[in-house]
């Protein structure tokens, strides 16, 4: 099984902590459930962080069956619609960045 992940590096505005976590539940997690072959797409939100250290306020992770099948989602027509519904939450809820990590076994490869 592959995963790939999309670690959410940063902080949520102030006051927004709900609203953010309703709008990834609402309109980004239904748009990355439609990528072919993803046999498990889930989202966490991660618990403070000690003082000084990255936050990562959410993790979105998706499992695929092989390499192949991360490669022929990520071309797929799905993942412009997933990617704007998740830009357009983060500009509006959300101040940092995202790391993408594919995982096989304990090999990472950015």
């Amino acid at each position: 099984m592959i995963t790939r992940f999309a670690l959410f590096e940063g902080k949520v505005k102030d006051g927004q902590t709900d609203a953010f976590r309703k709008a990834v539940i609402e309109r980004i997690l239904p748009k990355w459930r439609q990528f072919p072959h993803a046999t498990d797409v889930r989202i966490s939100f991660a618990e403070a962080r000690d003082e000084g250290a990255p936050e990562y306020p959410m993790i979105l992770a998706i499992n695929y069956p092989s390499l192949q099948a991360v490669e022929e989602a990520l071309a797929s027509p799905i993942r412009s619609e997933a990617r704007a519904a998740t830009e357009a939450v983060l500009t509006e809820f959300f101040e940092g960045r995202i790391h993408h990590h594919v995982t096989l076994a304990n090999e990472y490869k950015l």
